[in-house]
């Protein structure tokens, strides 16, 4: 089964949905102002909430279901280990008791564990769709106008945000290109299969090539910048202007509705 192939962030998948044609600062601030509010409900009514919004909005992005799952299937791990983990470590009402461990495995752990799988999830889940339907390019300029004021104090914003950009467009492209290495190493008889400390080890033979194959693209594009006369912090134009629309107001008035809501069933939760 493809491993790095599944995760999709930092692709953008091109399409002419509404939330493809907002405003990239919109989603880059409505984002972050979401995924804090999701990371800060306390319980799972606020947070069941925010999962609805995310679906929502990844219905209107009008992209296959499978791209957003496949960000969570090479994480599986990390959401057992997270329910396991609470699940025996979070006091309260046994279920069963685990014989080896003479430990037991308690309700309000599952839940507990549960509420944490959920929340990793639904985040993981929002920064892949801000990815696929921004462009790397639109994103940087977003970034660049927003960290603007901050030239005046001396901080590096245009460098800042290209090396975002680049960061963000090479993502995918290592994860093409472990996915090639991959493939070749099954060809040739490599065994990936096995428990989770053999798989783990397996990929070992992996880091070498990949790394040296990361090193020769950051020459090439080094030297592509180079050769088109590229200079830190020199004035530069954008061939497309951003521009506030009504659709961007609409947004943000639903995240800002969506965080509302959010408080008001976390100050329901703790009244209680």
């Amino acid at each position: 089964m493809p491993v790095f192939a599944d995760i999709t962030l930092g692709r953008y998948v091109a399409a002419g949905s509404c939330v493809h044609r907002l405003d990239p600062r919109t989603k880059l601030l409505g984002t972050m102002v979401a995924m804090a509010a999701a990371l800060a409900a306390p319980g799972f009514g606020p947070l069941l909430l925010y999962v609805g919004f995310v679906a929502a909005a990844a219905a209107l992005t009008g992209l296959p279901p499978r791209l957003l799952w496949g960000n969570l299937r090479p994480f599986l791990w990390l959401f057992l280990f997270t329910l396991l983990l609470h699940a025996l470590m979070t006091p309260g009402e046994t279920l069963v008791v685990v014989p080896w461990l003479d430990q037991p495995i308690t309700r309000q752990g599952c839940l507990r564990g549960l509420f944490y799988c959920l929340r990793l999830a639904v985040v993981m889940v929002t920064a892949a769709l801000l990815t696929l339907t921004t462009a790397p390019m639109a994103l940087s300029q977003a970034l660049e106008r927003l960290l603007r004021p901050l030239a005046r104090l001396g901080v590096p914003v245009g460098e800042l945000a290209l090396m975002v950009t680049i960061a963000l467009r090479f993502i995918p492209v290592l994860m093409d290109e472990a996915e090639r290495l991959r493939q070749a190493q099954l060809a040739r008889g490599a065994d990936f299969g096995g428990n989770p400390v053999r798989r783990a080890r397996s990929l070992i033979p992996l880091l070498v090539p990949l790394f040296v194959s990361a090193f020769a693209r950051a020459d090439r594009l080094a030297l592509a910048m180079e050769s088109r006369c590229y200079r830190s912090g020199a004035p530069r134009t954008h061939l497309h202007e951003l521009r506030y629309t009504a659709a961007d107001a609409v947004a943000a008035s639903a995240v800002l509705l969506m965080v509302f809501g959010l408080w008001l069933l976390a100050s329901g939760q703790g009244g209680r």
